[in-house]
């Protein structure tokens, strides 16, 4: 195999694409595994052979530069390979959430006017094709749903249902689709290959605003390798080392901090479909990981594990964790019974990759309270979040968190008005988080202007929630809060003005939305309220809300 993967056809250069980033690798680390998944392994050189194919694949099935090419399933081996086969290809990548419904799948696929789709059937009981199925909406771009190996049939056919509604895509097997790459050369993947360009669109990932409508946000090859090259030095990523990744694929934790960047070392991925205790303990244990990033609760769930003691988990050297509000003791307690001997946090988001990060030699208290400080070539400031000048606030003042730099998103997909209201005329990306920043640098996170709400690692954007809700006969008006829970961190909790005439059951509501959206998205309490408090601007004010919930009366 031909192991030049870059563009100006020295493989010893420094890569400015995904391709070349990942197979640079495996020119270097050809011998060692890549990929532990299950009872396959896969070494570079393997790895290798198999996206090469993939591409095959890829270009046979009419993919070209600037297409985009989506994967809705678990993490595993195949996702990489469909992932890197689809970059290889020059298409942009477009992860989908596993936790979504059809409606919640099919606007993304709709909008991103996508063209192949993996998938798989079965996971955790679920039938994506069966709910694309049943879907209205009008896939007029997707060409063809390629199941990757470990799927189950589709409940039936994807070709429409007799009545006109519904997909008409033809879908077939993993296979399937590699046997009609052999009409195309390996010589010819390779062209393709090398074809790819810095300023290409890498992926499209999916993220909701304010709106509650999902928004694509676009990056190019050359800032996700430059970002995640950097996350790399952050974390600490060896080339020796062995990375458990519990965090999902469609995810950025998971896909670019997590086996693009363990890709770009040389180390080796270990992917974990579904977080359970004992299996991922065990996997610690026997395949000798060091690497093991996650949210609060994955930490919390293992210390709390009863049988914890009875597996060597001594390999285990770095944790990488964030995205939600972290106790103190949560982090003494890491350092005094697990073997870490680097745990860090950050803050980060779409729309910039990962922002700030701690050290690690923070003390507790700092890495629990703070976000750390910015990353190397990104300025972070905390400004007047009403304010239009970008000025900088006083150290400790509070305000919105700002940043500039490479790896600030090119721009939202085919929406100028959002992109021009997130990026000011000066560069800065506005993240609509609340934030104080000390005399160190070091950022602490203290709201969120859009009310997101954090469940368990997995961001919730209430408007999108109230969307779907107020889809409901009986429910007139609604407001939806994140409320603290102590195995989640918080969860959504829905107030409710009922409509007129109706009786809306607590019960009922979370049963229906659990129909409508995922899981971590649907609101665990729900109470009736007479009216929706709101201000003079006549905008709901969630804070009384809060203090409702909270059993505490706002003062005014």
């Amino acid at each position: 195999m031909n192991p030049d993967g870059n563009s100006n056809g020295e493989s010893d250069a420094t890569p400015t694409t995904i391709p070349a980033a990942v197979m640079q690798s495996v020119a270097r680390r050809g011998a060692v595994e890549a990929v532990v998944d299950g009872e396959v392994r896969v070494t570079y050189a393997e790895l290798g052979d198999r996206v090469i194919e993939a591409t095959r694949a890829m270009m046979a099935a009419g993919i070209t530069r600037g297409d985009r090419v989506a994967i809705w399933a678990p993490n595993g081996l195949g996702w990489i390979v469909a992932a890197l086969g689809a970059h290889c290809a020059g298409a942009a990548l477009v992860p989908i959430n596993t936790r979504w419904k059809g409606a919640e799948a099919a606007y993304v696929l709709s909008a991103a006017k996508v063209s192949l789709l993996f998938t798989t059937v079965g996971f955790l009981g679920t039938d994506t094709v069966a709910m694309l199925d049943d879907d209205p909406t009008e896939l007029s771009d997707l060409r063809s749903i390629i199941l990757l190996d470990g799927s189950a049939e589709p409940r039936g056919p994807a070709s429409g249902s007799d009545d006109g509604e519904g997909i008409d895509t033809p879908c077939g097997s993993w296979q399937q689709f590699l046997a009609a790459g052999e009409s195309v050369t390996a010589e010819a993947a390779w062209e393709r290959l090398r074809s790819v360009e810095p300023t290409d669109a890498s992926d499209t990932l999916f993220t909701s605003g304010t709106t509650g409508r999902p928004k694509g946000v676009v990056m190019t090859h050359a800032q996700t390798v430059a970002q995640f090259t950097e996350w790399c030095d952050f974390a600490g990523l060896l080339p020796d080392d062995r990375y458990l990744i519990v965090n999902p694929f469609f995810h950025m934790f998971g896909y670019k901090a997590g086996w693009l960047a363990s890709l770009l070392r040389g180390a080796t991925i270990v992917p974990v479909p579904v977080f359970d205790v004992p299996a991922v303990l065990d996997l610690v244990q026997t395949e000798r990981i060091t690497m093991l990033p996650g949210a609060p609760t994955i930490y919390r769930s293992i210390l709390d594990h009863p049988g914890r003691d009875d597996y060597d988990l001594s390999t285990l050297r770095v944790a990488v964790t964030g995205a939600a509000d972290i106790p103190v003791a949560l982090i003494e307690q890491m350092r005094a019974e697990l073997p870490f001997t680097s745990i860090l946090t950050g803050y980060g988001l779409t729309e910039a990759g990962t922002v700030t990060g701690s050290r690690p030699d923070d003390d507790a208290t700092t890495i629990a309270t703070t976000a750390g400080r910015a990353m190397r070539e990104l300025e972070v400031i905390i400004a007047d979040p009403e304010g239009t000048d970008s000025a900088e606030l006083e150290r400790g003042t509070t305000g919105e968190l700002l940043v500039r730099g490479y790896s600030v998103m090119q721009r939202y997909l085919d929406d100028p008005d959002a992109t021009a209201a997130a990026i000011d005329e000066h560069g800065f990306l506005h993240t609509g988080d609340l934030a104080s920043m000390d005399e160190r640098g070091y950022v602490r996170i203290i709201g969120r202007l859009k009310d997101m709400i954090i469940v368990g690692g997995f961001n919730v954007y209430p408007a999108e929630v109230e969307n779907v809700l107020l889809t409901h006969p009986a429910i007139g008006q609604v407001a939806v809060i994140g409320v603290p829970d102590d195995r989640m961190g918080e969860v959504g909790m829905a107030w409710i003005v009922p409509a007129t005439g109706q009786t809306p059951e607590a019960d009922e509501i979370i049963a229906w939305s659990r129909e409508r959206m995922a899981n971590y998205k649907v609101p665990r309490r729900v109470a009736t309220i007479d009216a929706l408090p709101i201000n003079a601007a006549g905008k709901i004010v969630k804070e009384e809300l809060r203090a409702l919930a909270a059993g505490t009366s706002q003062e005014t």
